[in-house]
């Protein structure tokens, strides 16, 4: 039961999330031999203001 989480950026669209989904679980059953249905695929998406990398914020 293979659980993905993808954190990232807001301004995906629904399309763009849906074809990672549908590639990330490919890849999943293609490499861990799970199957489709036991696979969940979770994205976390924050503002760049609740990022920071280096002592910055993402947005800045």
């Amino acid at each position: 039961m293979p659980y993905v989480v993808i954190e990232l950026f807001e301004g995906r669209t629904v399309e763009q999330k849906r074809a990672c989904a549908k590639a990330v679980t490919d890849a999943i059953v293609t490499h861990l031999k799970a199957t489709p249905e036991s696979t969940h695929i979770i994205f976390h998406e924050m503002k760049r203001e609740n990022q920071a990398h280096g002592g910055k914020l993402a947005c800045d």
